[in-house]
């Protein structure tokens, strides 16, 4: 089996496991179910853990390069080793949004706007939960609802920092710090994205203004033509003024 074939074979499955994972650790902060249905859940997630190990190493062993495609799948190791981010790798489905832009330039940035908002909204749900679960047994705890874990996240994520919410834990503190950074990385995103829009609006008229002129050159250029044919059709007078007398005319007349 090539590597190709195993990301074909394995994409929606895992992105099937990484949706319930999301539904399943929500349901568990939110509801903090009995021992039973605890350990239930405690087992689903780590049923599903196990299937991100195993496609991670299947695609390591697959890869032509192992090296390089390590380097390169950093995030992939993460998304195995925190369990937390798994969910994200749902960001991997939305390709299909290139399909939907009508030109080379368009799609990249849709499909990167899209990533974006996306994994924006995955962000901020998975980072109030996480925040929430690891604050709210804490003494001194302000973030002790899932309100205030998403007040917070969303107050975060785009690096307002009102500071009403903060976390005191290390876990919440370490979370704060990864959604900081993932914040910084959005406004770059989302300020780069406006700003290609922008080049390529200017581009355009540009060159629809180009084209006029190119039009309006080449339509000056044919009347001059035209009239230059009109000129040489109409021999010795031009627009019905008489032409110059021959010189034997004018001497007839002089002599007479």
């Amino acid at each position: 089996m090539t590597y190709a074939q195993w990301e074909r074979m394995t994409e929606w499955p895992l992105a099937g496991a990484a949706l319930g994972f999301l539904g399943i650790y929500g349901w568990t902060v939110l509801v903090q179910p009995e021992r039973t249905s605890a350990t239930l859940a405690e087992h689903a997630v780590q049923a599903i853990w196990v299937l991100f190990i195993i496609d991670y190493l299947a695609r390591l062993t697959l890869a032509e390069r192992r090296g390089r495609w390590f380097v390169y799948h950093l995030h992939e190791l993460a998304i195995v080793v925190l369990p937390i981010l798994r969910p994200l790798r749902l960001l991997r489905l939305l390709t299909v949004v290139s399909f939907l832009q009508r030109s080379v330039g368009g799609a990249l940035r849709g499909r990167v706007v899209t990533y974006a908002i996306t994994g924006t909204a995955l962000l901020i749900a998975v980072a109030a939960l996480a925040m929430l679960d690891a604050e709210r047994a804490a003494p001194e705890a302000t973030i002790t609802t899932f309100p205030d874990a998403l007040w917070w996240a969303v107050v975060t994520v785009t690096t307002v920092g009102y500071g009403d919410l903060s976390p005191v834990t290390p876990a919440g503190r370490l979370i704060a710090v990864g959604l900081m950074v993932a914040g910084i990385a959005l406004l770059g995103v989302v300020t780069a994205t406006l700003a290609s829009w922008l080049v390529q609006k200017v581009a355009e008229q540009d060159e629809m203004n180009q084209a006029a002129t190119r039009q309006q050159v080449v339509e000056l250029s044919r009347q001059v033509q035209a009239l230059r044919a009109e000129l040489g059709a109409a021999g010795p007078s031009v627009a019905g003024v008489p032409a110059r007398p021959h010189a034997d005319s004018w001497s007839a007349v002089i002599n007479s």
